[in-house]
């Protein structure tokens, strides 16, 4: 079996073994990257594999580390691009959710004992330290002085060694491979400042830096543990979803007894008992037992849906009621859920322009800081009048400070939270820099059926309608599966026997024979009535026959629940509001006057709808498209940005940048919000970087700055950054639809 493994990293065996088929003919591979910490080693993975032949993508996300590979057969294989992220000097092994929050754990535990030796070396060394600066060592005389170096040696060196390890050990694959990344310069500091100490303890010195070097490591691991628990938390809803994913599920066999089986043995197929308050663990449908499904953490709905014989049910999903058992459909990495982890993923490292910006910034990092330092050591050296060891503690003081991380965290830290807040107001964040370009949409446009509509049409003024003459009609009804058949027959109520031999003509109405006579209930055409006179905004269906007088049936689409409140919303905000639909000119006339939307078209094909947004482009708008039909998918890919129902067609879904789940169109507006309060807190946490950079790097240059300070003010920065990016879940849902 072949091995890929690193100097001093374990092996990671055959790849292949983790590569997922797809049915288009393309193979994936989700890694975990172990040692990614700096944003700008995000385009150096995809880099090393991208232009590999066959890759259709490789993506990383810094958050949760995952990296996703997706190839073609035959061009290359698995174990070609694991060899080639491996030789820039990251470790990888096999994606395991579970094994992230392990690993997220004993990451966090090992930066306590870190930060314990460090904080315990720094605090004895500084007690010897006082003394020595204060001349109380001196005034004792040159061997008390000698003694309390050496102390102070024999506590800093051990807890640098083994408190450094998190620093140095990155910094050293990273030399291994070629490349520079943010730990060589951290490790250059603290290695220069404990070597010059030593020496200087080796020849007599006056003054040492033992303390300082200690204490650096002490700050900056303060640094990274918080940052560790702030960014554990910004993505905790990913993580949570992850977890959400059962790792066994109860089989039932044919004999109806019951085995634990892992989830990833588990097949289609195959029928799996839930008991109450258990986790779904499959995606299926029920096939025995009725219950209530807490679908929120999934779809975002806050009540529980009833759930019986045939029901469809989803992974992720909580049983309330009774026991159900269920026929598996999708099981593992093919589950709804799993392609939710998946979308919300891959948005949370988006490609937008700002953060671009920011990687190209942190590209650039490691080299200018080292060019920086050597400036700043042979300026004070050779023309300050300092010695040596004080223009290198200035070096040192360079190198720690100019540190690009709370550049490269001002999107993603703003990215993730604003990706898991909407998750958990039922927004599905799909396209990378979805969120970027939605906080600078000015137009809305929607499509009017199953958009601002539930898309399910209720029959009107039924109680003017004799019950004989509704069942009659709902008889005809049953045979069709016509949006109107079946508001016919749910408006006649349980119990209505379909007619036998019910002809359907697509387009026109059915046909069936009553009593020998020929029944039609159809459209006015079809049921051979003259044009409307004055036709009505709704939909209809005639119900006609020899010697009774012709009956009409008026259909109504219901309006989603809160789709005046948003409309209205949007409209104070600013947005120009119109609707595009493909539906009869009358039905949009009377949504749009419902919802005072002023201007609206109708029976628009695919093509005029594209026409349209490519005319609202001409005029510089950047319009939002809101659509769930075959027909809006066009549009939907060719707006600035798109949005789609859950319950839309599977291509709309496809096309859309984000996907609304539930009844209502709230959260479209709380997209909105979260979109422009994202926007601002990027745009400050870019102000807070500068402003940080431009204020300490001449400051630590000039000589003004101590290492100390330099630590302190270093994971300061990176701190204040990423608590910045967490107020986005802040935001109070103020004048919420």
């Amino acid at each position: 079996m072949a091995e890929v493994s690193l100097a001093g990293a374990p092996a990671f065996a055959d790849p292949a073994a983790y590569v997922r088929a797809q049915g288009d003919g393309t193979a994936m591979l989700d890694l975990i990257v172990e040692n990614i910490h700096c944003p700008a080693c995000v385009p150096r993975i995809e880099g090393a594999v991208r232009d590999l032949p066959g890759v259709i993508e490789a993506r990383v996300n810094l958050t949760t580390r995952r990296l996703h590979l997706a190839w073609r057969p035959g061009t290359t294989d698995a174990l070609a691009l694991v060899k080639a992220v491996t030789a820039k000097g990251y470790r990888l092994a096999p994606y395991d959710p579970l094994e992230l929050a392990r690993g997220a754990d004993r990451e966090g535990r090992y930066l306590l004992r870190a930060l314990s030796v460090a904080g315990f070396a720094a605090a004895n060394v500084m007690l010897l330290s006082v003394s020595v600066w204060s001349g109380l060592a001196t005034d004792m005389g040159p061997a008390t002085r000698m003694l309390f170096h050496w102390i102070s040696a024999a506590i800093a060196l051990p807890a640098i060694a083994y408190a450094g390890q998190p620093f140095f050990a990155s910094a050293l694959e990273a030399l291994r491979a070629g490349r520079l990344n943010m730990e060589v310069p951290i490790s250059l500091a603290v290695l220069l400042a404990a070597a010059m100490s030593l020496a200087e303890t080796l020849r007599g010195g006056d003054y040492v830096y033992f303390d300082a070097a200690v204490m650096l490591l002490f700050f900056l691991l303060v640094g990274r543990y918080l940052d560790l628990r702030v960014r554990d938390k910004a993505r905790s809803a990913a993580e949570n979803l992850m977890l959400l994913r059962a790792v066994a599920a109860q089989v039932v066999a044919a004999d109806g007894s019951r085995r634990a089986l892992p989830i990833a043995e588990v097949e289609a197929g195959m029928r799996v008992f839930v008991a109450p308050g258990e986790c779904i663990p499959v995606d299926g449908r029920i096939l025995a037992g009725n219950s209530d499904i807490d679908t929120s953490l999934v779809t975002g709905e806050s009540l529980p849906r009833a759930a019986g014989l045939g029901g469809e049910v989803f992974a992720g999903t909580l049983n309330l009621g009774g026991a159900l058992e269920i026929e598996v459909g999708a099981a593992g990495e093919s589950t709804v859920l799993a392609d939710i982890v998946r979308l919300m993923e891959n948005a949370g490292q988006v490609r937008g322009a700002h953060v671009r910006l920011a990687e190209r910034a942190a590209r650039i990092y490691a080299p200018g800081v080292h060019m920086v330092a050597a400036a700043t050591f042979l300026g004070w050296f050779a023309f300050g009048g300092l010695g040596w060891q004080d223009s290198l503690l200035i070096a040192v003081s360079v190198l720690i400070i100019t540190c690009p991380c709370a550049l490269g965290l001002a999107v993603p830290a703003v990215q993730v939270a604003a990706v898991g807040r909407l998750l958990r107001r039922g927004v599905l964040v799909k396209s990378g820099d979805a969120l970027e370009r939605l906080a600078q949409a000015d137009t809305v446009v929607f499509d009017k059926t199953g958009t601002l509509t539930t898309g399910q049409p209720r029959l009107t003024g039924g109680e003017t309608i004799a019950e004989a003459d509704l069942r009659l009609a709902a008889s005809i009804a049953a045979s069709s599966r016509h949006p109107l058949a079946q508001a016919l027959c749910r408006a006649a109520g349980p119990g209505v026997a379909a007619l036998p031999e019910v002809r359907e003509e697509p387009g026109l109405g059915l046909a069936a024979t009553v009593a020998g006579a020929e029944m039609r209930l159809g459209n006015r055409a079809w049921c051979g009535l003259d044009a409307a006179d004055g036709e009505t905004g709704g939909s209809e269906l005639w119900l006609t026959g020899p010697g009774r007088a012709p009956l009409r049936f008026g259909f109504r689409d219901t309006l989603r629940p809160d789709a005046a409140a948003v409309v209205a919303w949007l409209k104070q905000r600013g947005l120009q509001v119109e609707i595009l639909s493909g539906d009869r000119a009358p039905a949009v006339r009377e949504v749009a006057r419902a919802l005072d939307i002023d201007r609206w078209s109708g029976e628009c094909r695919p093509a005029g709808k594209i026409a349209r947004l490519e005319a609202l482009k001409a005029q510089g708008r950047r319009v939002l498209m809101a659509g769930d039909g075959l027909n809006d998918a066009p549009a939907l890919a060719a707006a600035f940005v798109s949005v789609s129902p859950a319950q839309a067609a599977d291509i709309s879904r496809t096309a859309a940048d984000m996907v609304i789940q539930g009844e209502g169109l709230a959260p479209l507006s709380e997209a909105l919000r979260v979109a422009r309060v994202a926007r601002r807190l990027v745009l400050q946490n870019f102000g807070l970087a500068l402003a940080y950079n431009i204020l300490a790097v001449p400051f630590a240059a000039a000589g003004l700055v101590t290492p100390l300070i330099a630590a302190l003010a270093m994971s300061a920065s990176s701190l204040a950054v990423t608590l910045n990016a967490l107020r986005l879940n802040a935001i109070q849902r103020n004048a919420r639809p």
